[in-house]
């Protein structure tokens, strides 16, 4: 949707009748806060999405490929280390 010569200046028309000439640059102003705090927001929470994602990629326990016979294994020779 584009707007063309006529329509922004009917638009200003009307903001000026709406606002006066006085309020519209403070209009203005907090707008373009609002709209940097809205950026400013959006680029924290990437961020923050990007690092519990690779957070959570780093916490994923890896599944080990022992055969049962050699876990067993394992769990006697880790008992016997543990009680001597």
């Amino acid at each position: 949707m584009n707007f063309g010569t006529t329509e922004i200046l009917l638009v200003v028309a009307v903001l000026f009748l709406l606002f006066g000439a006085s309020r519209l640059p403070q209009l203005a102003k907090s707008l373009g806060q609002s709209r940097k705090a809205f950026k400013e927001g959006m680029r924290e929470a990437e961020e923050d999405e990007r690092n519990a994602q690779i957070s959570s990629n780093a916490a994923t326990p890896q599944i080990s490929t022992m055969s049962d016979e050699a876990l067993m294994e394992e769990m006697r020779r880790r008992a016997e280390a543990k009680q001597s």
